[in-house]
């Protein structure tokens, strides 16, 4: 319970019932929500208020929807975990979503025991997709969403090591950090110093995103 309080939450839908119940699961768990937002807007505007750990947002929003909300979100503080809340489990959906910044997504019709686990691997920077679909949307972006100049520019001023640039590519293929250790035969808090270094290097705040920016920069 303790762990949970530390993670910060902002829960962003037009509906009340549902800020109602993800609320109740929340914080029977013991995290910390820390606000609501029932438009976009004030979703942005609630995050730069708070700035919480993790937002879940929704993607059909009155006055700004979900998918700009994030993009602006993500411009200001890329250290927040955005997690989309959606019933359209479409990947080219998705890929948009995941593209402009989104750790992954929840579907409504999630079983509510899931919740906590998925708040949690966002607050600690992990996937929230299953290994192919992560690689259907990662193929969806990079045929959809070439690379432009600006991104080109996006690159870490200090680059990544080669060890780094291993651990990236296994991210890429999905891995857990224990498949990491075990692939490249090292220790676990050893995997953990790499994926933070890797991401204070790309500026970004989970493994969704940090594979997003090696498929965009051909490290795979």
């Amino acid at each position: 319970m303790t762990k949970n309080k530390s993670i910060r939450i902002l829960i962003a839908d037009d509906h009340g019932l549902v800020r109602e119940g993800l609320q109740t699961v929340l914080d029977r768990e013991g995290f910390e929500v820390v606000g609501e937002a029932s438009t976009g807007r004030e979703a942005v505007a609630q995050a730069n208020a708070l700035l919480p750990d993790v937002i879940l947002l929704d993607i059909r929003m009155p006055d700004m929807d979900g998918l700009q909300a994030l993009a602006e979100i993500k411009r200001k503080h890329p250290q927040i975990s955005v997690v989309m809340l959606t019933t359209y489990a479409n990947p080219s959906y998705m890929a948009k979503a995941v593209n402009a910044g989104a750790a992954g997504y929840l579907s409504k019709d999630i079983d509510p025991e899931r919740i906590p686990v998925a708040v949690r691997a966002a607050a600690k920077g992990e996937h929230l997709l299953d290994r192919e679909l992560l690689r259907t949307i990662l193929e969806n972006i990079n045929s959809a969403h070439p690379v432009s100049q600006a991104q080109e520019t996006s690159r870490p001023i200090v680059p990544l090591s080669n060890r780094e640039q291993e651990v990236l590519r296994l991210i890429v293929g999905g891995l857990s950090n224990d498949g990491i250790a075990e692939s490249l035969t090292v220790s676990l808090p050893t995997v953990k110093t790499h994926i933070r270094h890797i991401f204070e290097k790309l500026n970004v705040s989970d493994r969704t995103q940090a594979a997003v920016w090696a498929v965009r920069h051909g490290v795979e």
